[in-house]
């Protein structure tokens, strides 16, 4: 509810809603990342090699992409499951233009992130007009989408992408990986849309109290789709720069990534029961666990040692985020 604060100052109620610490970074994941560099360090001669160094910031922007757009469903309160078959789905689409269509190679990347927005539209739709729990829609869609990229690509990787194509994900201008630019470009322009726009601050106000952002006016329904859009645009993206990196658009690709994203961002410091959410924070998270999965890579750790140090991580995690919420009450 608006109070006489609020409207002595002239702020809307639902911008006097948020408060200012919202999206602080918390400073506990700067230390983790820290403490892992220097264990990872220790563990391995070939960590802070150049080399090495690019990788792990190559491995975390596609990583981070995705968590981009998991911190405001998040942070609204709600969950995407569907964004790693999205990513595949829209890499495939990419492909597709690019490569069998044999159309303006430009035109991949409109169609990927478009593909992607298309799913993230429908799991949107159907969660606020269908009254379906996000985690089942967002589930049904991961197989949907990965289905349906299955289906047109029966099964096989398609390859032969043109060669600008192929430098958004392999080029390396002042010996930065393309990717990583992007990554950081697109953090830039998310941090100033949830920190300082009214999409933004309503975007942590339905996830801190949808019954009193609707109370306020906050268009919740358009506002959720919107977001949900904008989660698939960023597995469009991070997508179209998996099919570039790697010269194929697998139909396979991006496995398990959702759970990668969700955990970056709650690591970072996004509330996984909304409210809360940062941008540098998921940042910081997508870093941790790019330096992770890099580091068990060095130590030869079998793959499925690192799904299970995911899953540990997440909860983990989310233990320490409600075990600190409880400290400050």
């Amino acid at each position: 509810m608006p109070n006489t604060e609020a409207a002595s100052s002239g702020a809307s109620p639902a911008s006097a809603a948020v408060p200012r610490n919202k999206g602080a970074l918390r400073v506990e994941s700067l230390i983790v990342l820290a403490i892992l560099v220097a264990v990872m360090a220790f563990a391995s001669p070939y960590f802070f090699t150049v080399p090495n160094i690019l990788n792990v910031v190559l491995a975390t922007s596609t990583i981070g992409i995705l968590a981009l757009g998991a911190t405001f469903v998040i942070g609204s309160a709600g969950i995407d499951l569907s964004v790693g078959s999205i990513l595949a789905f829209a890499g495939v689409i990419g492909a597709l233009v690019a490569s069998t269509l044999g159309l303006p190679w430009w035109l991949a990347i409109p169609a990927a992130v478009l593909a992607g927005a298309f799913a993230g539209w429908i799991n949107g739709l159907v969660i606020t007009y269908g009254n379906v729990p996000a985690f089942v829609v967002t589930l049904g869609m991961m197989g949907v989408a990965r289905g349906v990229a299955l289906l047109i690509t029966d099964g096989q990787a398609i390859y032969g992408l043109p060669a600008p194509l192929i430098w958004l994900g392999q080029g390396r201008p002042f010996g930065i990986p393309v990717p990583a630019l992007v990554f950081i470009v697109v953090a830039i322009i998310l941090h100033f849309v949830l920190s300082y726009t009214r999409f933004g601050r309503h975007t942590l106000i339905i996830g801190d109290n949808e019954r009193g952002a609707r109370a306020m006016g906050v268009p919740v329904r358009s506002l959720r789709i919107k977001i949900y859009i904008l989660s698939g645009m960023m597995a469009g993206l991070a997508g179209l720069l998996t099919t570039a990196r790697v010269n194929a658009g697998d139909p396979t690709a991006g496995m398990t990534f959702e759970l990668s994203a969700i955990t970056a961002a709650i690591i970072g410091g996004t509330n996984l029961f909304g409210g809360r959410a940062t941008i540098l924070g998921t940042v910081i998270g997508a870093l941790i666990m790019g330096v992770l999965q890099n580091g068990l890579n060095l130590l030869a750790i079998p793959s499925f040692w690192q799904q299970i140090s995911i899953g540990v991580v997440l909860v983990a995690a989310v233990w320490l985020d409600q075990f600190a919420k409880r400290g400050r009450e």
